[in-house]
Order: C-alpha cells, then structure tokens, then sequence
C-alpha cells in the first residue's frame, strides 16, 4: 500500500485536498493529512470557508522516510502561510532529495519556489504564481499537469483528474475506471 502524505493549513483549497485524497483513497492509498497544528483546518470553497479536515500528525512529527509522495494543495492562503515555516520547507526538500514524487497544485508550487526545488523544471500553476516560478528558475508552461522527474504540477481545480492520475501514474498505482 502506498502512503502520500498532504499537507495543508487553514485556508487549503477545498477541491484540491478533499477530491485527490478520495481518488488516491479509493485507489487503494493511505492518505495522512498533515498541518502546523493538532486539530482540524478549514478549507476555502468557492469564496467562503469550506469544509474541516482532521488533522492526523503535526509536521513537527513527519517523518519523509514514512511516505511514498507528497502532495501539495492549493488554495491562496494556505501555501503562502506554509512557505514561511522552516519544517514545511525542509520536508518539501527530503521529499525530494529522496526522489519521490511531489505533487503540487494551484498556488502550491510557491512552496516549491521557497524549497528551492524548480530551477531547469517544467512546471504549471496557478496564472498570478507564474511569474514567481520563473524567477525561481523553472519554465513554466499553461497545461492541466506537468510533469518533469518526480515534481508534478497543475493549474486549477479543473485540472485534478490529470493531476492525481499524474500522481498515480508517478507511484506505479493501479486506477479505478472512471465509470466504476
């Protein structure tokens, strides 16, 4: 059984968390939700507070070493609140100097900007993040999933089928037919 890790804080894009997570549940995936803090995080759906999530361990607690991938939602103010925590940056860093893949959508890949992790990649995001890629060094493209080594971007909500097949595809997993 493969273990992806997501973290996520309060302000998380709710789509972007709650559909990956059930896809990869269903395909069979322990997914372990990860914040600053015990407790639950509030999304953000549609231009208003969304759903709780259950937070299950602090990042403070994770150990990369534990987990298969790592995925990232967006949403504005979550991965803008998570690039300013050191542990959050650091295990974006194991993540990928062990070479599993990391999954980024929305406004997420900022975290992968801070981490220092895109300089010469192929990367997408969110339209207003673009910019600060680039700065960063990656080239940037306007597709629903990038995909380039062990890093794995998109754009939007729209584009979480791709994204989680991507993602799939990355940990070798076995899917569940569309129509099943």
């Amino acid at each position: 059984m493969k273990r992806i890790l997501i973290i996520a804080t309060d302000g998380f894009e709710q789509s972007e968390l709650m559909q990956p997570k059930a896809l990869l549940e269903e395909a069979g995936a322990e997914v372990v939700t990860a914040s600053l803090d015990d407790g639950e995080i509030k999304g953000w759906d549609k231009g208003d507070w969304g759903e709780a999530v259950k937070v299950d361990i602090t990042v403070d607690e994770v150990a990369s070493s534990d987990y298969d991938a790592l995925l990232l939602p967006g949403g504005q103010m979550n991965p803008d609140i998570l690039r300013m925590n050191e542990r959050v940056i650091a295990l974006i860093r194991e993540f990928y100097t062990a070479e599993k893949p990391i999954a980024a959508i929305c406004h997420a890949p900022w975290l992968l900007a801070e981490a220092d992790i895109v300089k010469g990649k192929v990367v997408t995001g969110w339209p207003s993040i673009r910019t600060d890629l680039r700065n960063a060094g990656a080239e940037v493209v306007d597709r629903e999933v990038a995909v380039d080594a062990r890093l794995i971007t998109s754009r939007n909500p729209d584009d979480i089928p791709a994204f989680t097949k991507a993602l799939q595809d990355a940990l070798m997993m076995e899917r569940i037919p569309e129509n099943a």
